[in-house]
C-alpha cells in the first residue's frame, strides 16, 4: 500500500511554521497554544494525498482486512504452538455456539431479530469465522457460519425497533459480518459472495447516511462514534474493489473523524477515557482496530500517540485485587464490556513491547469468573478473540509492572481519579481504595471546550459525556479485597447512587425533593447540556502515599447548583492502614444559603452481605456488614459529637437491560452554622478502634484523635487549602494534612520523620502528670493530719483555718514554681524564644523548609527552563512571573547586566557593602510584597494616548534596528500591540493575586547572567529562597542555538555581539574586572574569542563550560534547602519524578493539576517552547540525527569533564548502546 500520511503528525505539520516563533503565553491561568490551523486546507491536502494513493490500488483480494492469504498457513501453525491457549478459547467458544444453535444463530424471522438488542450476532461472527479459517476440516462449524450469515443477509435491515435512533447494533452487525466475509471469502460460492457483498454495501451506505444526521457523527471520544466509524471503515475496505468511488467517500469520512479523535486523545496524558473502564474498553476496542487497519491499508501511523502509551494503566490501575473486578466509575458493569485482553496484547505488540500487556491479559483470562454477575455477557465475551489471536506476540515474555506486589497509589490527573492497591492478588492484606473528583469530560476535553483552541470543536456539542455520573468526591473501599463501599454501577444519574453528599432544602431540586445532588442528575443520561452543568466539576486537591498510608482530598463545590450557595464541599480520605479508612467532609456555605441538612450515602451491591445497624461504644451510630463472620464496620460523628441514626435500605435501579439491586446506608446531619465537619470511619475485622473524636475545630482546619489497635493517632487537615500561608501556619509545612503516631510525624507529600512523643499532651491544659499527683496527695495527707490533730488537741476553728490557709498558699507557691520550670504550654506563659529557636534550628538541620518558598529559576538561554512554568501557573500557591517583560524589567544600576550572559559573579559581600541598592530594593519589593509591587506599576493607556511613550523596559537594547524601514503608523501600531500585550500580562498577574493573595512568586529569569548571582539573591531574599538552576546537554543546547530554527537563535539573539562585549567596558557602566568579580572559568572563553579563527561551535562550547562550571562552584556554597540543580532531559524524560523532586524541595506537595500540566508539556508533542518547537523525548535528542558528527566530537572534547559529571554519555557510547 502507498503511504498516505502519518496520523496526527500531518495534522500538526501545517501548524509548525506559525508556532515555531510563537511567544510564550502571557496568561498565568493557561498555556494553551492557539493552534491557527486552516482545517479546510488540511482536509483538502489530506484528501488529495488519499486520492493519489487510491489511484495506485488494485482490486481487493480477500482476505485482506487483517492479513493476506499467504499468511494463513503461519496463522494455522500458531494455533498448534505459540497461540494454542488462545486457539483453545476460540474453539471452546465455537463449541458452545454449536451446542445451542437456537440461541446463538440469528432468528429465522426478521421481527424476532429486530425485537431486541441484537449486537450478539455481529459480535460472535469474527471468532467463528477465524475458527473456520484455521480448521477448514470442521464442516459442522462451516455449515453453522454459512447458515448464520445467510440469515443475516436475508434481513431487510439490522436495526433494533425499540431503539430507532441508535445505530450501534447496526455497527456491530456490519463489523462482524464484513469481517467474517473477508475471512471466509475463499470458501464461499459465487452466489453467496455476491449476496453478502451486496448486503455489506447496502448497510455501509445506510450507516454513512446516518453519520450525516446522527449525533454520533459529530460527537468525538464517544463509544457510539468509534463503534460505527470502525464498522463503516471495515465495510469500505471489504467492498473497495467493486465500489471504489463510494468506498473512498466512506473511508474519507472515517479517517477525518477518527484522526480528530486520536488527535484529541493525545491530549489525555493518563491514558484514561471519561466514560469509565467498562465503556472505555468499548471505545478502545474500536480505536485499536482502527489504528491497526489505518496503518495496514493507508500507512497512517498513530502508534506514537501518547494516550496509547499510557492506556495500559487504565486497565491495570483500576483493577481490584483478584483481577476480576474494576472500579465502576461512570456507567459500568463489574469490569469490562469488551476485552480487554485484545487491547492489552495490541498495546504490548505495537506500543509497550515489554511483556506487561501480555502479562495482564494472561492474569485477566486466568481469573475470569465462571459464574455470577462478573461473568462477561454472551453478546460480548468472544467478540475480540479474533484480534487478540492476530495481535498476540509470544516473543514478549509476560512480566508484571516493576512495582507489582506492593500496594501503590496511582493518579489519573486528567480523569480526576486516584486508586490505591490496584492490580494485586486477592489476599487478606491487599486493600483497594478509589476516589473520583474530576472535570466533566476529563480535564483535557473540559479545557478544550472552555479555552477553544480549535475552531473545529463546537463546545460541548462536539462531545457526549452522557455516560458520566454526578460523582465528584465519590469513593470506594474494599479492605482485604472485600468490597465494603462500592459504586452503584450502570443506572440513572442520581447523586445518591454515587456515595456523594446531597443537600436540602434546595430551590432548584428536580428530583428527590427537597434534596438535591450534583448538577446534571435526575435522568437516564447525564444532562451535560443543562444550565451550569458544562462548567461543573470537581478537583483532586492532593494525593499522597507514604508506606501503607494514603491521603487524598477533593473539592466539589462547583459540581453543585449555585442556588445552594456552597462555598466548599471538601472531602478528605485517610487510609490509616490497610483496613481503616477515615473520611471527613468539610462543608462551608454562604450566610444566606438555604441549606440546613447534609445527607451522605454509602452503597454496596453485594446483597449477600447486608448492612445492619451498629453502635460504636454505645455512643456513635453506625452500620455493620457480616462477611462469613468477619465484621466490617462504619460509624459517623460531626464536630459537635452528634451521630444521627441512619436509614439502611435496599433499592432497585435500572441498569443496562435489566434491574440491579443495591443496598445503602443513608445518614443525614442537620447544620445551622456556615461550617460543618462530618467524619465517617470504616474499618475491617482485624482492627480495634477504641476512640475517635474531634479535638480541634478551627477556622483553618481540624484535628481528630483516634486510637487504633491501642495506638494513639492525631490527624490534622487544613481545610483552608487554597491559602498557602494558612497551611504553613496550621500544619507547619506547605502540605494539606499530617498524621502523628508512635513518635513520628507523617507529612503527606513530603515524608516522615521522628518527633518527640507529644500526642494528646499538646491539648492538655496542665500536663504535669506524676508531680501533680504527688503534690495533691501531700495536700490531702497533711489536711487529714491537721484534722486529726484538731480532734486530739481541740484547736480552735479560727486558728486551724489560719494554719490551713498558710499551708495552702505554701503548697500553691511550690506547685507554681514547679509549673513554671516544667510547663511549655502557651497557657503557662512559657513563650520561650530559646525553645522556638531550637525548634527552628532542628527543622533546619533536618533539611525541612520553615518558611514559604520564594522561587527563582535561572539557566542559560534556550536551556528549556521555561517548561517549568507548567508546574506553577494556574496554581493557588504560586504566581509565575517572567522577567524581563515590558513592565517588569531589571532596574538600571551602576552595573550593566547583559541580557544573554556575563562573566561576573555577585557575592554576599556586595549586598553587605551596599552595592546595587536599587536592584536590592526592587527585588525585595517584588518578592516580599508581590501584590503591592504589581499594583504600583503604571500601565500606559494606549487607547487614549495617540503618542505612545515606550516603557523603559520595552526597548532596552538601544542598538537594535528594525529590519526594514517602518512608517510612523506601523511603528505606532507595533508599539501599541506590544504594550497592550505587556499590560494584559500585568493585569493577569494582578487578577491571580486577587484570587490568591498569599501565592508565592516564581521569578523566571531569562538571562544567563543570573546563574552566577544566586548567593546575592540568597542574601537579599533570605532563607526562603528556592533557586532552580536548569542545565542542558551541551550538544542539544548548541544544536538548539545554531540549527533548531531559521534564522538561528544564535543570530536572532545576536550572540556574537553579546560575547564580543562580554569582557569590555562600555560608557560609564562598570564591568567586573579580571581581578574583581570575574569568574575565572571564563578565561578559556576569553582566549577563544581573542582567536580570529574561532568558530561558533567552539565558542558556544566554551561558553557552556564556563557558565556551567562557574555556576557549580559559586552555587555549591548554597544550602541544599535553597538550591536545586535540574537537568532539562530529566524534566522531559521523567516529568513526574522530577516534578515530585521539585515539590519536595519547595516543601509543597505536587498537585494532580500541576502533574497533568507537566505531563502534557513533556509527553504529547503538543507543547511548544519559544524557538525550540515541540517538546518530547525524541525532539530533544534531534541533535543525534541532524548535527554533523565532527561538530559533536568537537563539543564533547571541550565539555567532556562536565558532561561526565552530569551523566551525559558520549555519542560513541550512545551508538554502542543502540540508543541512537
Amino acid at each position: 500500500m502507498a503511504v498516505m500520511f502519518t496520523g496526527h503528525s500531518l495534522f500538526l505539520a501545517f501548524l509548525m511554521l506559525a508556532l515555531s516563533t510563537v511567544e510564550e503565553s502571557t496568561s498565568n491561568y493557561s498555556d494553551w497554544v492557539a493552534f491557527a490551523e486552516n482545517m479546510d486546507q488540511y482536509e483538502e491536502q489530506k484528501m488529495e494525498a488519499f486520492r493519489t494513493s487510491e489511484k495506485m490500488k488494485k482490486s481487493v483480494i480477500h482476505p485482506s482486512l487483517y492479513f493476506n492469504a499467504d499468511e494463513i498457513p503461519a496463522l494455522t501453525q500458531k494455533s498448534r504452538m505459540s497461540h494454542l491457549h488462545l486457539f483453545r478459547t476460540i474453539r471452546s467458544a465455537v463449541s458452545v455456539m454449536l451446542s445451542n444453535p437456537s440461541y446463538y444463530l440469528p432468528p429465522p424471522k426478521h421481527t424476532d431479530f429486530a425485537a431486541k438488542w441484537n449486537e450478539i450476532y455481529g459480535n460472535n461472527l469474527p471468532p467463528l469465522a477465524l475458527y473456520c479459517l484455521l480448521c477448514p476440516e470442521d464442516k459442522a462449524a462451516f455449515d453453522f457460519v454459512v447458515e448464520y450469515m445467510d440469515r443475516m443477509a436475508g434481513y431487510k435491515d439490522w436495526l433494533v425497533e425499540s431503539a430507532p435512533g441508535d445505530e450501534v447494533p447496526l455497527g456491530h452487525s456490519l463489523t462482524g459480518f464484513a469481517t467474517a466475509f473477508d475471512f471466509l471469502y475463499a470458501s464461499l460460492d459465487d452466489g453467496r459472495r455476491q449476496k453478502y457483498f451486496t448486503k455489506i454495501w447496502t448497510i455501509s451506505e445506510e450507516l454513512y447516511e446516518y453519520s450525516k444526521v446522527r449525533s454520533w457523527g459529530k460527537q468525538l471520544l464517544h463509544n457510539h462514534q468509534a463503534t460505527n466509524m470502525l464498522a463503516l471503515l471495515i465495510g469500505a475496505l471489504v467492498t473497495d474493489g467493486a465500489t471504489e468511488s463510494q468506498a473512498n467517500t466512506w473511508k474519507h469520512a472515517v479517517v477525518d473523524v477518527m484522526e480528530k479523535t486520536l488527535f484529541l486523545l493525545n491530549h489525555i496524558v493518563d491514558g484514561s477515557l471519561d466514560e469509565g473502564v467498562a465503556y472505555g474498553s468499548y471505545t478502545a476496542k474500536s480505536i485499536t482496530q482502527y489504528i491497526y487497519l489505518a496503518q495496514r491499508h493507508f500507512g497512517i501511523n498513530n502508534l506514537g500517540n501518547n494516550w496509547l502509551k499510557m492506556h495500559f494503566w487504565f486497565y491495570y490501575a483500576t483493577l481490584l485485587p483478584g483481577f476480576q473486578r474494576t472500579v465502576g466509575i461512570a456507567d459500568s458493569n463489574y469490569n469490562w464490556f469488551y476485552g480487554p485482553e485484545s487491547q492489552l496484547v495490541f498495546l504490548d505488540k505495537f506500543v509497550l513491547k515489554n511483556g506487561m500487556g501480555n502479562w495482564l491479559a494472561q492474569q485477566i483470562r486466568k481469573h475470569r469468573p465462571k459464574d455470577g454477575p462478573m461473568v462477561p455477557s454472551t453478546a460480548q465475551r468472544w467478540s475480540t478473540l479474533h484480534t487478540e489471536y492476530l495481535w498476540y506476540d509470544p516473543g514478549l515474555t509476560p512480566r508484571p509492572p516493576p512495582d507489582y506486589g506492593n500496594p501503590k497509589m496511582h493518579i489519573f490527573p486528567n480523569w480526576g481519579v486516584v486508586t490505591y492497591g490496584a492490580g494485586l492478588p486477592n489476599t487478606q492484606t491487599n486493600t483497594f481504595v478509589s476516589f473520583k473528583s474530576g472535570k466533566l469530560g476529563g480535564r483535557a476535553v473540559y479545557d478544550i471546550v472552555h479555552f477553544q483552541p480549535y475552531s473545529w470543536i463546537d463546545g460541548w456539542r462536539s462531545f457526549n459525556p452522557g455516560h458520566e455520573h454526578p460523582d465528584q468526591n465519590s469513593f470506594t473501599f474494599a479492605p482485604n479485597g472485600q468490597v465494603f463501599v462500592s459504586e452503584a454501577l450502570y443506572g440513572p444519574k442520581l447523586s445518591h447512587l454515587n456515595n456523594v453528599l446531597v443537600f436540602a432544602p434546595s430551590p432548584t431540586s428536580q428530583c428527590n425533593q427537597p434534596f438535591e445532588g450534583q448538577l446534571g442528575e435526575c435522568t437516564q443520561w447525564l444532562k451535560w447540556t443543562g444550565e451550569e452543568v458544562g462548567d461543573a466539576g470537581g478537583e483532586i486537591v492532593t494525593a499522597s502515599q507514604l508506606d501503607d498510608m494514603m491521603f487524598v482530598s477533593g473539592e466539589a463545590a462547583s459540581a453543585y447548583s449555585s442556588a445552594m450557595k456552597l462555598k466548599s464541599v471538601y472531602r478528605s480520605l485517610l487510609l490509616l492502614n490497610p483496613q481503616t479508612l477515615l473520611v471527613v467532609d468539610h462543608i462551608e456555605k454562604e450566610e444566606d444559603s438555604p441549606i440546613n441538612s447534609i445527607s451522605a450515602f454509602f452503597h454496596n451491591l453485594d446483597i449477600d452481605f447486608k448492612y445492619v445497624p451498629y453502635k460504636f461504644m454505645d455512643k456513635y451510630n453506625g452500620a455493620m456488614m457480616d462477611v462469613w463472620d468477619a465484621h466490617y464496620k462504619m460509624f459517623w460523628l460531626d464536630h459537635r459529637g452528634n451521630s444521627p441514626v441512619a436509614r439502611i435500605q435496599e433499592a432497585e435501579q435500572a441498569a443496562e437491560f435489566k434491574k440491579r439491586w443495591t443496598q445503602f446506608v443513608n445518614v443525614t446531619f442537620a447544620t445551622k452554622s456556615t461550617t460543618a465537619r462530618i467524619a465517617y470511619l470504616f474499618y475491617g475485622p482485624y482492627v480495634n478502634i477504641s476512640s475517635c473524636r474531634f479535638i480541634e475545630d478551627a477556622r483553618s482546619g481540624f484535628q481528630m484523635a483516634l486510637n487504633v489497635n491501642n495506638t494513639e493517632t492525631i490527624f490534622s487537615v487544613a481545610t483552608d487549602y487554597l491559602n498557602l500561608r494558612t497551611r504553613f501556619s496550621y500544619l507547619g509545612f506547605g502540605g494539606y494534612a499530617k498524621v502523628i503516631t508512635q513518635g513520628k510525624v507523617t507529612r503527606f507529600g513530603l515524608g516522615t520523620e521522628r518527633v518527640e512523643n507529644q500526642a494528646l499532651a499538646t491539648r492538655t491544659v496542665f500536663p504535669f502528670g506524676f508531680k501533680v499527683n504527688i503534690i495533691v496527695g501531700l495536700v490531702l495527707g497533711i489536711s487529714l493530719a491537721i484534722l486529726a490533730f484538731q480532734w486530739r488537741f481541740y484547736i480552735s476553728f479560727s486558728k486551724l483555718l489560719r494554719w490551713i490557709l498558710i499551708l495552702v498558699i505554701t503548697l500553691w507557691f511550690v506547685e507554681l514554681v514547679d509549673v513554671w520550670t516544667s510547663c511549655t504550654q502557651p497557657i503557662c506563659a512559657k513563650w520561650s524564644s530559646d525553645l522556638t529557636s531550637t525548634k527552628h534550628s532542628a527543622e533546619k538541620e533536618q533539611g525541612r523548609p520553615v518558611s514559604m518558598p520564594d522561587v527563582v529559576i535561572t539557566s542559560l538561554p534556550s536551556s528549556g527552563a521555561e517548561i517549568l512554568k507548567q508546574l506553577f501557573f494556574n496554581s493557588s500557591d504560586f504566581v509565575y512571573i517572567r522577567i524581563p517583560t515590558g513592565y517588569l524589567d531589571i532596574p538600571e544600576t551602576e552595573f550593566e547586566l547583559d541580557s544573554f550572559v556575563d562573566a561576573c559573579e555577585w557575592k554576599v559581600s556586595d549586598v553587605q557593602s551596599g552595592r546595587f541598592r536599587l536592584l536590592q530594593g526592587w527585588l525585595q519589593s517584588l518578592v516580599k510584597d508581590t501584590k503591592l509591587h504589581l499594583q504600583n506599576i503604571h500601565l500606559h493607556d494606549t487607547s487614549r494616548n495617540n503618542k505612545l511613550i515606550p516603557h523603559s523596559g520595552a526597548s532596552k537594547d538601544k542598538k537594535r534596528r528594525p529590519r526594514k524601514k517602518e512608517s510612523i503608523v506601523e511603528q505606532r501600531n507595533r508599539l501599541r500591540g506590544s504594550l497592550d500585550k505587556d499590560a494584559e500580562y500585568i493585569k493577569e498577574l494582578r487578577r491571580h493575586l486577587a484570587f490568591y493573595p498569599n501565592a508565592r512568586p516564581v521569578l523566571s529569569l531569562s538571562s544567563g547572567s543570573w546563574t552566577l548571582k544566586l548567593p546575592f539573591f540568597q542574601e537579599i531574599i533570605g532563607p526562603s529562597l528556592r533557586a532552580l538552576y536548569v542545565v542542558r546537554d551541551p550538544r542539544a543546547w548548541i544544536y538548539s542555538m545554531l540549527y533548531k530554527s531559521q534564522p538561528s537563535l544564535y543570530s536572532l539573539r545576536k550572540v556574537p555581539q553579546h560575547l564580543a562585549m562580554l569582557f569590555k567596558a562600555e560608557g560609564r557602566k562598570d564591568k567586573c574586572s579580571l581581578n574583581s568579580g570575574y569568574a575565572f572559568e571564563y578565561e578559556p572563553l576569553r582566549e577563544e574569542l581573542a582567536d580570529s579563527n574561532s568558530k561558533a561551535i567552539s565558542v558556544m562550547s566554551r561558553l557552556w563550560v564556563a557558565n556551567t562550571a562557574a555556576a557549580l562552584r559559586i552555587n555549591g556554597d548554597l544550602l541544599p534547602a535553597n538550591y536545586l540543580l535540574l537537568k532539562f532531559e530529566d524534566i522531559v524524560g521523567f516529568p513526574q519524578k522530577t516534578a515530585e523532586t521539585i515539590s519536595t524541595f519547595l516543601g509543597i506537595p505536587l498537585s494532580p493539576a500541576s502533574l497533568n500540566q507537566i505531563l502534557f508539556a513533556t509527553s504529547t508533542n503538543l507543547f511548544y517552547l519559544p524557538y525550540e518547537g515541540e517538546v518530547s523525548s525524541a525532539s530533544i535528542q534531534a541533535w543525534q540525527h541532524n548535527m554533523p558528527r565532527e561538530e559533536i566530537s568537537q563539543i564533547e572534547d571541550i565539555c567532556s569533564t562536565l558532561m561526565d559529571r552530569f551523566g551525559y554519555p558520549k555519542f560513541t557510547d550512545l551508538n554502542a548502546a543502540g540508543q541512537q
